[in-house]
């Protein structure tokens, strides 16, 4: 065991974060941190790492152990030296050595002293088992892999963002490699490519991690177990968050069944002791169940679950079949031409999503396409279109002085001040919440702020950069479910894969300058991807020319036999790529099938009909157990085309 948190309580200030609560840590624990935003996830962290003291219990922990610790309080930090300097001070002691190193080459150059040479000597023994000739190497491969250029090593620290400064920080904590690695939002920072290249390294870490972060995908694929901080406890969940999703559900269901057969047991029990209580030969027994009544421990109804927020985009006029066309479009930021002649157009009910890397523009797309962006080409808006635009910026453009209820009143919307308060209390601004200032909110409550201004718009086409930052599992599941609802176009800028997978319909990436469009969802993107990256693998190495090559001992010819051999494999691959094709349509057909249900199952008329309501779900649950076989064979049928193809060319 690593660490040993104890029935430890913590308060901060009056508020109690969490009470009689025990966690272990033990190494090759991936744990995922979760709970809605403000309930003390970071200040767990920060109680694990000994900045806070517990006001009960006890927290234990292994002798040296090196504790890691990435979150937003690092940007304190400030250096004109190099980025690849600032990661390589996590090799402190190899850094000091080597220091030491160089001081005795100076001394040797003046002196052929025998002590100094043996000390010379010894120094060069420990930089190699610290492994110092390679700390350069090491620290240029991680910073490379979070999207920094060769070019960027040498460039000083503090001449980068933000963002960027964040990603040497966490090179640096990677480098370290501490026995327990805690993740504060660490894919906050990152772009799709670095997130992917983190999760690859950290399926390959030593240590235990502990990650706090509203990215599911990521959860998914990074966790072996889930603690969830919720009403001051800690529950604990083996496997992933999907696991947790489901087991969670199980327990609930278990509870409210214990709860309610525990209800019908005290009801008869005290219709008992109130028939009896009065008559003699009874009143013991009453008596004794009474007690025993008192003694009883209660299990508690299960709660309605954390209040969720009720977004709905709501359109106010319909717009042309065609919303935005773009037509040699040209867009240069200096030396860095982010686009060339390119060209695209948005069609009514498009939900696109902007992918990609940082700094390939996709950012600078969206307000070309909102019209904000100065360009060298045509940007042609379609007829009646109503747009709204919600991004980072727009968080540190909310007027810090003003009251929630005033930043509204303020849009111009022309809403009552009741119809404001209702919106707000969608968004979970209840009663007096709605005359809080500005300034005193968190970053997930400015994000509903911004998003509430956004709504308030009735706009029939978003532009969304950045939407999930700030906002929490939970507010994150309720804007998907809005934009599933929504009834307009939008084009978005998201890094968190599970968002961009659950709203986007299209796919657009930005490839040497060009707009490449994919008409599909992010998982089935995902998968031509893989195909392409086949499909590109450079071809076998052939064999050496009969000019170089040693004679081989000459063999019968064996025509018929290899003729037989190549017409099977031929007829092999053929059937497999039918079947290939046939699971594509049939998965195609199950997806529509599910969407109509989904649309079914929502209908009022539908609802209110018991038994067609459960028809409905019963035929929703079929068909998507069938999608899953579908999804799999699918994969293996796949695999199996490949391999085919392989052996075809081979």
């Amino acid at each position: 065991m690593l660490i040993a948190l104890q029935d430890i309580t913590f308060e901060f200030g009056a508020r109690t974060i969490v009470e009689d609560s025990s966690w272990h840590i033990v190494p090759g624990d991936r744990v995922g941190l979760i709970g809605l935003n403000g309930t003390g996830k970071s200040t767990l962290l920060r109680i694990i790492n000994g900045e806070y003291t517990i006001s009960k219990g006890s927290i234990n922990k292994i002798k040296n152990l090196s504790l890691g610790f990435f979150n937003q309080d690092l940007l304190s930090f400030e250096t004109d030296d190099s980025i690849l300097s600032v990661g390589m001070t996590a090799f402190e002691q190899a850094l000091k050595v080597e220091k030491e190193l160089e001081e005795l080459t100076a001394k040797l150059e003046h002196s052929q002293d025998e002590a100094l040479l043996h000390e010379y000597s010894d120094k060069l023994h420990e930089f190699d088992t610290l492994d110092g000739y390679n700390i350069r190497h090491k620290t240029a491969t991680v910073l490379e892999g979070l999207g920094f250029s060769t070019a960027d090593l040498d460039r000083p620290y503090n001449q980068f963002s933000g963002g960027w400064r964040m990603r040497v920080l966490l090179a640096k904590l990677i480098l370290q490699q501490p026995d327990v690695l805690m993740l504060d939002e660490p894919t906050n920072h990152l772009d799709l490519p670095s997130i992917e290249w983190l999760e690859k390294y950290l399926a390959n870490y030593n240590g235990a991690v502990i990650i706090v972060s509203h990215d599911r995908y990521f959860l998914d694929r990074m966790v072996n177990k889930i603690v969830e901080l919720y009403q001051q406890e800690l529950h604990h969940y083996a496997g992933n968050y999907s696991d947790y999703e489901e087991e969670k559900g199980l327990r609930r269901e278990l509870q409210q069944r214990a709860y309610e057969n525990q209800q019908d047991y005290i009801r008869q029990q005290e219709r008992f002791i109130e028939r009896f209580k009065a008559k003699a030969s009874k009143a013991a027994q009453a008596q004794s169940i009474a007690k025993r009544l008192d003694k009883l421990e209660r299990v508690e109804q299960v709660d309605g679950g954390p209040s969720k927020i009720r977004m709905n985009f709501s359109v106010d006029k319909m717009p042309g079949k065609i919303l935005c066309t773009l037509e040699g479009v040209d867009k240069s930021f200096g030396p860095i031409q982010v686009l060339k002649n390119a060209g695209a157009e948005i069609t009514r009910g498009d939900k696109i999503a902007l992918i990609g890397a940082n700094g390939k523009g996709k950012s600078t797309l969206l307000r070309i396409i909102a019209g904000t962006e100065p360009i060298s080409g045509n940007r042609i808006p379609g007829h009646n279109v109503v747009t709204s635009f919600y991004a980072q910026h727009q968080l540190e453009s909310l007027h810090l002085d003003n009251e929630i209820l005033e930043e509204l009143k303020g849009c111009g919307s022309g809403k009552t001040e009741m119809e404001l308060r209702s919106l707000l209390g969608c968004f979970l601004f209840q009663g007096d919440d709605v005359f809080k200032k500005i300034r005193i909110l968190s970053g997930g409550e400015k994000a509903r702020v911004a998003l509430a201004k956004v709504i308030i718009g009735q706009a029939n086409f978003l532009m969304l950069d950045e939407p999930t930052n700030h906002l929490d599992i939970n507010s994150v599941e309720m804007l998907i479910d809005a934009l599933g609802k929504y009834e307009g176009s939008l084009v978005l800028v998201s890094h968190d894969r599970y968002f961009v997978s659950k709203t986007a319909n299209k796919i657009w990436e930005i490839v040497d300058g060009e707009i490449k469009e994919f008409k599909g969802t992010y998982a089935e993107w995902e998968e031509w991807k893989k195909r392409q990256a086949l499909a590109a693998m450079p071809p076998k190495p052939e064999k050496k020319s009969a000019a170089t090559a040693r004679p081989e001992p000459v063999k019968a010819p064996e025509p018929a036999r290899n003729n037989a051999i190549d017409k099977d494999l031929r007829k092999e691959l053929q059937k497999q790529q039918k079947q290939f094709q046939q699971l594509e349509q049939q998965i195609s057909a199950l997806k529509s099938r599910l969407q109509q249900l989904e649309t079914d199952m929502a209908d009022p008329g539908v609802y209110a009909d018991k038994q067609k309501f459960q028809a409905t779900e019963t035929a929703y649950k079929e068909a998507n157990a069938t999608l899953s076989k579908a999804n799999a064979a699918y994969e293996e049928a796949f695999e199996k085309v490949m391999e085919l193809e392989q052996k075809a060319q081979g």
